[in-house]
């Protein structure tokens, strides 16, 4: 692998239909056709995706989302394979192949599990035509599920991978300046992460766990360790390429050489 990967989260909000009951294809279609052109300029990527409960909720009949935490854990273990799936059937128009991996963030930070993770990560990187698919394992896991929407387990994939960029997609621009204006502003460019939670607002998708102060979170542990974070629409266009390319798409967080923290 002689690139850094870049990481693209995908949240249910760009994923799922008006509803969140059911996968939209449409955007799998984008998204896959947006994932092969980094590809064929031979980019590594990974993916990191939500998306199962709202699959299962499709593949169970079942008038909408549940509310409790065993029937979302229900229905992410029956959405899952069909999440993978949806990313088969549309990454295999342009040639490529996913390759699924469930983790939990004990995953992440006990020693042995990490390492663990990390070398299978490497491996996938380096066979031509893969890309690695990235979900909480939500049918035993429960951060996802009450907490982040995959935000924080994106940035921690980020730092594990040492990631030249970490691409947030969301339903919004970016990040919108709250004060003193009636139609909120996109911020291109954000240097100091802590003042920028003061725009932050209660806000958020309806079937979505997170929202934008889970997503600032993220940046910060991404940003701290090295890597590069853009919050961007995932529903606009070039969104990927622009933010891959330095284009001025959505909000960027740049890293500060001299105060970076390199995790190891």
């Amino acid at each position: 692998m002689k690139k850094r990967p870049v990481v693209l989260k995908f949240g249910t909000g760009i994923l799922a239909r008006e509803g969140g009951c059911s996968l939209d294809e449409t955007q799998f279609r984008s998204l896959s056709a947006q994932i092969a052109v980094l590809a064929a300029a031979g980019q590594p990527v990974i993916v990191v995706s939500s998306g199962a409960v709202a699959a299962g909720v499709d593949a169970l009949k079942l008038p909408k989302r549940p509310s409790d935490l065993a029937g979302k854990q229900a229905c992410a273990a029956v959405g899952q394979p069909a999440l993978m799936n949806a990313y088969a059937r549309h990454l295999g128009r342009h040639g490529l192949r996913p390759a699924q991996l469930l983790l939990t963030h004990d995953d992440i930070f006990d020693a042995s599990r990490r390492r663990n993770a990390k070398t299978t990560l490497a491996k996938l990187l380096s066979s031509p035509g893969v890309v690695p698919v990235i979900n909480e394992n939500d049918s035993v896991a429960v951060e996802e599920l009450r907490f982040g929407d995959n935000d924080r387990l994106s940035a921690e994939v980020a730092v594990l991978v040492s990631a030249r960029l970490l691409v947030l997609l969301t339903s919004a621009d970016g990040l919108l300046a709250s004060a003193g204006s009636s139609k909120p502003v996109r911020i291109p460019v954000v240097t100091d992460i802590r003042d920028a939670f003061r725009h932050v607002t209660p806000d958020k998708g309806e079937h979505s766990t997170g929202g934008m102060q889970a997503k600032l979170a993220a940046v910060e542990t991404a940003v701290r360790a090295g890597v590069e974070t853009v919050i961007a629409h995932g529903r606009r266009k070039g969104s990927i390429d622009g933010a891959v390319t330095g284009a001025d798409v959505g909000t960027r967080f740049p890293v500060r050489k001299a105060s970076a923290k390199k995790r190891k």
